[in-house]
């Protein structure tokens, strides 16, 4: 009974419910457009109302703006004109809105332009001429006033006067009105110079532990010195020192005095107004590791966590080392794939000047990759990241070769920004990779022109692309081949290279260069010029980290031309066109720290060559050349280089070796203070013939010029 009336019940609902539904869809259908579909509004007029003067035509507002009269009005499309009128740096306030007018809108642009910078004043300016400030100022006349350019002309002040020795200079800057109608303005810089001194000594009191030598290694305050014009030495900027007395206190807390403090620093003026700053120090005791506990490892063991970390039981206590041992076990584990994982370290004060250390451990799962995603790149193959990743789909999730995949990326030049990230999947235990790039310009168009003693005047233009790709017309781009074309032309020399290099030959790390060139040179001597055009190819292979060898085979043709009449013999039986086929084997060691500007590191290069099939010369020679780097302090570069080579025939010993395969030094491309090729042999009239052996060692000091 309760189920058959229930049923009665559940059926007059269900036909009232389709019943409404039904009625209300025809009524919908029969019905006019609500007004939420209705077309938005027509733009019928725009107001540009100002608030203050009007620096800004009302033309070149509207020119800005996307909102016209006559197109549909939109909040979004509102919004982006005020970010592109701010962008201007003409605005300084705006707000867009639109009220209703008859059958349309109208728009409303409410503005507060900037005033103009008309007049720029520098008060107090006695020993420093106002007008060379101005031009050191970096603050334009006749644009909008910011106060933000006004700010950093006021440091331009205070670094001119702190390089000529002003190291208690203030500077303020106010701006004043000119014309509140048309809105132009003054700024006004008030100098308050103080007394000309630079900082002649920099010394500490209380310092037991460490010399002034040595702290003063942590500061970047220094006393004046030789080259204060490169390195900004014996300048005081109070934000600079503050900076200075901080890395002072973590040079000490990171070699266990953890309760160091700077209890004074004062500034004394000697009666020559040299600045001498005075650093007193509390070191208070050193502090050394007492008990180290690990808590929370499953996967490994104890022995092998406390092989890990440097800082053992007993050693110095020193927060830095904290951070390198917690980053040494978090990369330990990344290698076994622990993607999650978490290190806390915590510290505690167990007795008198010991410090327990307790790293508290949250392995997670094992994970393995499960698929490699790569976005961002517009321009450059899949194929060209992918093989700078150093992990593989079912690989376990190695964070360390992660790592390392990131780098080898940023290196190739390719990107402005390179992203790793795991990223979770429904099944426990396996992570995409997720790799996201940022491409950036990776050609360039170069051109100049410039005067040395061996080339004298010289111009040139060159096209480069790091990322070419010969099989992609008409871009040309994404391949990750090297490509470039350089002409070269002067009153001495004349040059035409075309050269193509494939790092992934036949997609394996082998690289293939081929090398097309045309050199004429009239500076190798006052009595012959002489003209070089071939081809080349190499294939260079890495053989362990920091070691690559390199097979090569250069076919060229070398003429001697325009020989005077009073060379010698030698020279003379020499003159004319040759041909030489050359094979050449390489070996190289580099470790340097940048290829393009060295600071430290070492590279060490050996040469093989041997000509003869294939062409007229029949001759071996060897190269070898080492380079050691030294970084110095204020960011100077020492460098020993030594090179020997040989030379000699293996064919017809009558003959001699060619003077264009003769070895020469002196000059700037291989031994500084002598004139080009002046070192070695001569003929009688003076005439360098080079040797068949040689050996040099140089030194060079390699400081900046300007700071970064």
């Amino acid at each position: 009974m309760f189920y058959n009336s229930l049923r009665r019940r559940w059926g007059r609902i269900s036909f009232s419910v389709f019943f409404a539904a039904t009625i209300a869809l025809i009524a919908r259908a029969q019905s006019p457009p609500d007004v939420a579909r209705q077309a938005p509004p027509i733009v019928r007029s725009i107001d540009v109302q100002y608030t203050g003067p009007a620096t800004i035509s009302r033309e070149r507002i509207l020119a800005q703006m996307r909102t016209k009269v006559g197109l549909p009005y939109s909040d979004t499309v509102a919004e982006t004109d005020i970010r592109a009128l701010y962008n201007t740096g003409q605005v300084q306030n705006v707000r867009i809105f639109g009220q209703p007018e008859s059958d349309g809108v109208k728009v409303i642009v409410a503005v507060q332009t900037r005033t103009m910078l008309n007049e720029i004043q520098i008060d107090g300016a006695t020993r420093i001429s106002p007008k060379k400030l101005r031009k050191n100022l970096g603050v334009k006349l006749n644009t909008p006033l910011r106060e933000e350019d006004l700010e950093k002309g006021r440091e331009k002040i205070m670094e001119t006067y702190q390089a000529h020795g002003f190291n208690d200079v203030e500077v303020t800057f106010r701006v004043e009105a000119i014309d509140a109608i048309r809105g132009t303005s003054r700024a006004v810089y008030t100098v308050n110079e103080g007394i000309k001194g630079s900082v002649s000594t920099v010394r500490f009191e209380g310092n037991t532990h460490f010399s002034d030598r040595v702290l003063r290694k942590q500061m970047k305050t220094r006393q004046k010195t030789l080259f204060s014009f490169v390195d900004k030495s014996g300048r005081l900027d109070e934000t600079q020192l503050q900076d200075d007395l901080q890395k002072v206190r973590e040079f000490y807390q990171n070699h266990g005095y953890i309760d160091v403090a700077v209890r004074d620093v004062t500034k004394q003026r000697t009666s020559s107004g040299a600045l001498q700053i005075v650093i007193a120090i509390d070191e208070g005791p050193q502090y050394h590791v007492g008990k180290l506990t690990f808590v929370g490892y499953k996967a490994t063991n104890e022995q092998k966590l406390r092989a890990v970390v440097k800082m053992k039981e007993g050693s110095v206590y020193s927060a830095k080392a904290i951070k390198d041992d917690a980053k040494a076990l978090a990369d330990a584990y990344g290698s076994g794939g622990y993607v999650d994982l978490t290190i806390v370290p915590e510290t505690s004060q167990a007795h008198d000047r010991l410090i327990d250390i307790t790293y508290k451990i949250d392995e997670g799962q094992r994970s393995y990759v499960e698929r490699i995603s790569i976005s961002g790149n517009t321009r450059t193959k899949d194929k060209v990241i992918r093989r700078e990743v150093l992990i593989a789909p079912g690989d376990i999730f190695n964070t360390v070769r992660v790592e390392t995949s990131k780098k080898r990326l940023e290196n190739l030049g390719y990107f402005s920004k390179v992203d790793t990230f795991p990223v979770d999947t429904e099944v426990e235990g396996r992570k995409y990779l997720d790799i996201q790039v940022e491409e950036k310009r990776t050609g360039s168009l170069n051109f100049g022109a410039g005067f040395s003693t061996i080339d004298s005047l010289i111009g040139f233009i060159e096209l480069t692309q790091g990322n070419f790709d010969i099989t992609n017309w008409p871009s040309l781009t994404g391949g990750g081949q090297k490509f470039r074309i350089r002409l070269q032309g002067g009153t001495e020399r004349k040059d035409v290279e075309l050269a193509l290099t494939e790092p992934w030959f036949m997609d394996r790390p082998i690289s293939v260069g081929f090398t097309a060139y045309y050199h004429e040179a009239n500076y190798l001597s006052s009595i012959y010029d002489q003209r070089n055009y071939g081809f080349s190819l190499d294939v260079r292979k890495g053989i362990r980290p920091f070691l690559y060898g390199s097979l090569g085979y250069r076919l060229e043709s070398i003429d001697t031309f325009n020989v005077v009449v009073t060379a010698s013999p030698q020279l003379l039986a020499e003159t004319g066109p040759s041909t030489k086929s050359v094979f050449t084997a390489n070996l190289t060691w580099d470790r340097r720290d940048n290829p393009f500007l060295t600071r430290s590191g070492e590279r060490i290069t050996y040469t093989w060559w041997v000509a003869g099939p294939g062409g007229t010369e029949q001759i071996y020679g060897f190269d070898v050349e080492a380079s050691k780097y030294w970084r110095l302090p204020w960011d100077t570069i020492l460098l020993i280089n030594a090179e020997v080579a040989g030379v000699d025939r293996w064919g017809d010993q009558t003959k001699l070796v060619k003077i264009y395969d003769r070895l020469f030094l002196g000059g700037s491309n291989n031994l500084r203070g002598f004139d080009f090729r002046d070192v070695g042999p001569k003929d009688p009239n003076g005439e360098p013939l080079g040797g068949q052996s040689m050996a040099r060692t140089t030194i060079e000091w390699t400081f900046p010029i300007v700071a970064k």
